[in-house]
């Protein structure tokens, strides 16, 4: 199966709470609204500083992808 980049996710649990999960490297799960990250890629400080440009990259393209979904729900 292929999967798209990155999903939308709701619990109603956290009916206040909306999430984008970031399925390749670095994998990730961020709550929009309180912009809580949840890493399920494990990596040292001096691997998170080696891939800093494709991590800030990957969560700008998190909220880049919730807008542009959000814009085409409401049209």
């Amino acid at each position: 199966m292929q999967l798209p980049k990155y999903l939308l996710a709701d619990n109603s649990e956290l009916q206040d709470d909306i999430f984008v999960l970031h399925t390749e490297f670095p994998r990730f799960l961020i709550n929009i609204a309180t912009d809580d990250i949840e890493w399920f890629d494990r990596f040292t400080e001096q691997e998170a500083k080696e891939n800093a440009d494709v991590i800030e990259a990957a969560v700008k393209g998190a909220y880049d992808f919730f807008e542009t979904e959000m814009k085409n729900y409401e049209s």
